[in-house]
């Protein structure tokens, strides 16, 4: 069944191309292969100021270069996030983005005597693909992905996305063509699924 998918690309180098932009675009090929109806966003290629106070963030009005973003997150059926692993954690830009399209009456709503709120984005699925300079192995096992987890649990899961699965690329600085097409290859086998 055809789902409509949104790959939000959140490296935020756009001098060059970099393997969160390959792997981007092989999940972007499988997806419309499948006859997925797709949108790509590059985080990176968007204007938008950091927000600095909790009133800002439910006040003031969301950017309009960040509207057709919050548009497509509310359309979407399926969120693929891709970034590369900054200092442990998701590059600034990607949770500032977050920070800014993930505001209360969009995402989720406050509710009186209920601390978690409703959420606003359920029925939808999200798939976290990140790249990391160490083996990914050691991400998860002596690290226990904790910035992923996060990521996950604090923030697609409580706005309503469920399951989000994550896929995590590591070494990819000493990583051989044959591995990185062999990560194509997977990337491009879940777009077909929207997975």
């Amino acid at each position: 069944m055809s789902q409509r998918i949104l790959i939000l690309l959140g490296h935020p180098d756009i001098s060059k191309a970099h393997l969160c932009h390959s792997c981007a675009d092989h999940y972007n090929e499988g997806a419309q292969a499948s006859g997925h109806e797709v949108r790509l966003i590059n985080i990176a290629s968007l204007q938008f100021p950091l927000l600095r106070s909790q009133q800002e963030w439910q006040t003031t009005p969301l950017p309009t270069s960040l509207t057709a973003a919050q548009e497509s997150i509310g359309w979407c059926q399926h969120l693929v996030l891709i970034f590369p692993l900054w200092l442990g954690d998701m590059p600034a830009l990607v949770k500032a983005f977050l920070e800014q399209v993930l505001r209360p009456g969009f995402a989720f709503a406050y509710v009186e005597g209920h601390p978690l709120g409703k959420k606003g984005l359920t029925e939808r699925t999200a798939r976290v693909v990140v790249t990391m300079g160490m083996p990914a192995v050691i991400y998860r096992h002596l690290y226990r992905a904790h910035s992923i987890k996060s990521l996950e649990r604090n923030v697609l899961g409580f706005v309503g996305f469920s399951p989000v699965r994550e896929t995590l690329i590591g070494g990819v600085e000493t990583m051989s063509e044959q591995k990185r097409n062999e990560w194509f290859r997977k990337l491009h086998k879940l777009g077909k699924e929207a997975k």
